[in-house]
């Protein structure tokens, strides 16, 4: 199927002025996004708690977690972030990508709008 990556605006908050440009690989079985540690810093970001992880062989890496708000093509959401070490790379995960509206298209390679749905009890007539 091939590689999907695409750029994001990071920032601490929506109104922060401090922001980067940050390219990421997306990847649909990845909970959280994941920006180097270094970015996020700079970006006056602070983790608030540890996560242990397991990686694709199996092995369990702990990393710190905060919160990061992301911007796409004019549209934005927070979400937590990952701090990534040293050979981790940047990876997009389904959090902020529903926390942006987003869903993959895996066969066209591209980021779309997710149908959102609301489910209303008055809809489903009377009990």
């Amino acid at each position: 199927m091939g590689l999907v990556r695409q750029r994001l605006t990071v920032k601490s908050r929506r109104g922060a002025r401090r922001r980067a440009k940050v390219d990421f690989l997306i990847d649909s079985g990845a909970v959280y996004s994941l920006v180097p540690a270094r970015t996020l810093r700079a970006l006056g970001i602070r983790p608030h708690r540890k996560v242990d992880f397991t990686l694709a062989d199996g092995t369990r890496v702990t990393r710190q977690v905060g919160d990061a708000y992301y911007e796409h093509r004019g549209d934005g959401g927070a979400a937590p972030v990952i701090f990534g070490e040293r050979g981790d790379k940047p990876l997009l995960g389904v959090t902020t990508l529903e926390s942006l509206g987003l869903v993959l298209d895996p066969f066209k390679r591209r980021l779309v709008p997710m149908e959102m749905l609301l489910v209303s009890m008055e809809s489903h007539g009377p009990a």
